[in-house]
């Protein structure tokens, strides 16, 4: 009997899965649609910056990995070293450019935010903050909204350096460039700076450690959770593997240091900027999950 019943049963499932999309009533556009069945809500997020967005040390990849919604395309082009005139000048805003003009999507967003490499005492990168910079940040605005796409502009990350129990507040300057340029353009402007600043300053010499690369040495350590000092991110540290002159990728070893981030401080920054340009952007709500 209960054989019966579940060979009865089986029978009508595959009887149903069997019926042919050609029988329902109705035109295919009685069919109910599905968000994920859509192509209205195909968007592209890109970024650009520097190596504290950058995959592999930045929060860049754990913004497209946890933030952003189905069906919406993340691509992180930011990379390690770059300042607002380098990136240019190697060609990868071309390779931007060319992702916004790629025909298919909705809207497409590009996040941009330069100022580490800017910073003078950086050969082939440094740019003049009166004057290169903010020319920079400016045509990068506009050249995006030429390619059909909605530029949003971020400060730069703060570095996670303690003086006399205050964070360093050395990218202030890049950082105000920033939002004045924001204001001139009618530009949305994600005040990373600020906010990493604040979360630093509220965590303290030690736990902020937590979100580095690597984790310190010892020395670091320990004067960070008594005496509240940073010391110089190399103290303590047994020295790399030299690699092959001439091979960068190979001294892109990950390290101890108070700019780059590791996967915690990956995360925290990137819900960071998360909830922020939800909050500047409403018209990008439906592509992010803060």
């Amino acid at each position: 009997m209960m054989k019966r019943l579940y060979l009865a049963s089986f029978a009508a499932l595959a009887a149903m899965s069997a019926t042919p999309l050609q029988a329902q009533s109705g035109p295919p556009s009685s069919v109910i649609a599905t968000e994920t069945s859509t192509v209205e809500g195909i968007n592209k997020i890109i970024m650009v910056g520097d190596s504290t967005t950058a995959t592999g040390n930045g929060w860049g990849s754990m913004f497209c990995a946890h933030h952003t919604t189905h069906p919406t395309a993340c691509l992180n082009l930011a990379r390690n070293g770059r300042s607002s005139g380098s990136y240019r000048a190697e060609g990868l805003w071309d390779v931007a450019l060319a992702e916004m003009r790629v025909e298919g999507y909705n809207r497409t967003f590009v996040f941009i935010g330069f100022g580490h490499n800017d910073q003078p005492g950086k050969p082939g990168r440094s740019t003049d903050l009166e004057t290169e910079f903010p020319a920079n940040m400016q045509r990068y605005v506009a050249e995006a909204r030429e390619a059909g796409a909605v530029p949003i502009l971020f400060t730069p990350l703060t570095r996670r350096l303690f003086d006399e129990g205050e964070v360093a507040r050395d990218l202030d300057p890049w950082a105000e460039a920033i939002r004045k340029i924001g204001r001139e353009t009618g530009t949305p402007v994600i005040d990373l700076n600020e906010n990493s600043r604040e979360i630093v300053q509220a965590l303290g010499p030690s736990v902020q450690n937590l979100m580095a690369e690597r984790p310190p040495s010892a020395e670091v350590a320990a004067a960070a959770a008594i005496d509240g000092e940073t010391l110089p991110s190399e103290t303590g540290q047994a020295p790399l593997v030299r690699s092959p002159e001439g091979l960068r990728v190979a001294r892109m070893n990950s390290r101890f240091d108070y700019t780059h981030l590791g996967e915690y401080g990956g995360k925290l920054f990137a819900a960071v900027v998360a909830g922020e340009v939800v909050r500047q952007v409403p018209e990008i709500r439906k592509l992010i999950r803060p």
